[in-house]
C-alpha cells in the first residue's frame, strides 16, 4: 500500500527549508548506495554530518516523526537517518530494491517503508517522477513541495531523469511495529475509523470502547517492541 501526504503546507517553513538547502554541501550519491545500487545512482547527496545537514535534519524531523498520519499508518519502531538528495543534469536512480537491513550494532533495523519527502517544487524540473512497481503495475509519482510519500521497502522502484531544472528531495527508511504489511493496513484502517466514531459518539459509548479494545489487542498480538 502507498501512501500520500501532505507533511509540509506553511510557506514560512518552505522558505526556511529552502535557505538551509542553499547551505548544503554535496557529494557523489553512490557513496550512499548499496552495491547493486550503485551501480544505477546518479545523483548527489547532502553531506548531513556537516552543521549545514544537521540543521537541515533537525528542521524536517518533526515534519515526519511528529506526523498523526505517519504515525497510524507506520507504527514506527525506528527510523533510519535522514538523506537528502539533488538531482539534475540528466541524473537519475534507477530501477532496485532498497536493502533489507540498514546500520550497524544497536542501530541496526529493518527497512519496512521507505518514504520520500519533496522539497521542491515539480513545475521546478522537467522530468524526476518516482516510479513504484508492483505485481498490479507501476505508479509514477511527482510530488508537490511538501508532499511525503510512504510506500514499501520490498517494491521495484526508481527515479526517473531529470532533463531540465533541479529535483531535491529527503528520504528515509521505518522500521515498523508490525512486520506485516497485511496487519499494518488493517490497523490503519481501524485507526481511521476510531476517528470517525470520535465525531459521532461520546467517549463512553460501546461502539468507541469496543474499537479501542480490539485496535489495542490486535497491537498486542502483532507488534514487536
Amino acid at each position: 500500500m502507498l501512501l500520500s501526504i501532505s507533511a509540509i503546507s506553511d510557506d514560512a517553513d518552505f522558505t526556511d527549508i529552502e535557505t538551509l538547502i542553499d547551505d548544503l554541501d554535496w557529494r557523489d550519491g553512490r557513496e550512499t548506495a548499496g552495491a547493486v545500487a550503485r551501480e544505477v545512482k546518479d545523483n548527489l547527496q547532502a553531506k548531513m554530518d556537516l552543521p549545514s545537514g544537521r540543521k537541515l535534519r533537525d528542521r524536517l524531523w518533526p515534519f515526519i516523526k511528529d506526523n498523526p498520519i505517519i504515525k497510524a499508518f507506520a507504527r514506527p519502531r525506528r527510523y533510519s537517518n535522514l538523506l537528502v538528495s539533488q538531482t539534475a543534469d540528466g541524473g537519475h536512480y534507477g530501477a532496485h530494491v532498497d536493502n533489507a537491513l540498514m546500520g550497524t550494532g544497536a542501530s541496526r533495523m529493518r527497512t519496512d517503508l521507505s518514504f520520500t519527502l519533496f522539497l521542491t517544487s515539480a513545475a521546478d524540473y522537467e522530468g524526476g517522477e518516482l516510479v513504484i512497481h508492483s505485481a498490479s503495475g507501476s505508479q509514477s509519482i511527482k510530488g508537490e513541495l511538501g508532499q511525503l510519500v510512504l510506500y514499501p521497502s520490498s517494491s521495484i522502484h526508481e527515479v526517473r531523469p531529470v532533463t531540465n531544472g533541479k529535483r531535491v528531495v529527503c528520504v528515509g527508511w521505518i522500521e515498523s511495529l508490525i512486520a506485516d504489511p497485511i496487519q499494518r493496513e488493517l490497523l490503519f484502517d481501524l485507526e481511521n475509523l476510531r476517528v470517525s466514531l470520535r465525531r459521532e459518539f461520546a467517549p463512553d459509548a460501546v461502539e468507541r470502547i469496543t474499537l479501542d479494545k480490539s485496535i489495542a489487542n490486535l497491537l498486542r498480538m502483532w507488534s514487536h517492541p
